[in-house]
């Protein structure tokens, strides 16, 4: 399905220093970079998540309407992930909590503005 998702930034080196440690807590490390881009993944043949300085040159914008989604297996793990994310510097969208039956996350925007969330579907 889906490879990896890649967010542009025009803050590369805190953005770098920010998904280091926020991709870090969830156990995944980077496994592709260049001076411009860096991608990090749990390992390489799953989803990755990745930043990149655009090639046009021109100044990374935010997609309006645009999320990127992080699965993770319980809430107590979307807990730790979204208040990291905070404690990195994020800004909330919404705090970490039930959202339905069976729904469960939190959402945050990175330095760049980039809308992301961390979520759970628990039984």
């Amino acid at each position: 399905m889906i490879g990896y998702v890649t967010l542009g930034t025009n803050k590369f080196d805190q953005a770098a220093k920010f998904y280091d440690e926020l991709m870090a807590s969830i156990g995944a490390g980077r496994f592709m970079q260049s001076d411009s881009f860096i991608a990090w993944a749990i390992s390489p043949e799953t989803p990755g998540l990745s930043i990149i300085k655009p090639n046009n040159g021109n100044a990374a914008t935010v997609g309006n309407g645009t999320m990127i989604a992080i699965a993770l297996d319980s809430s107590k793990k979307v807990d730790a992930f979204y208040q990291k994310a905070l404690e990195l510097g994020a800004t909330c969208e919404g705090p970490a909590g039930p959202r339905g039956e069976n729904f469960y996350a939190g959402y945050f925007r990175d330095l760049d503005g980039n809308k992301l969330n961390a979520f759970c579907m628990p039984a």
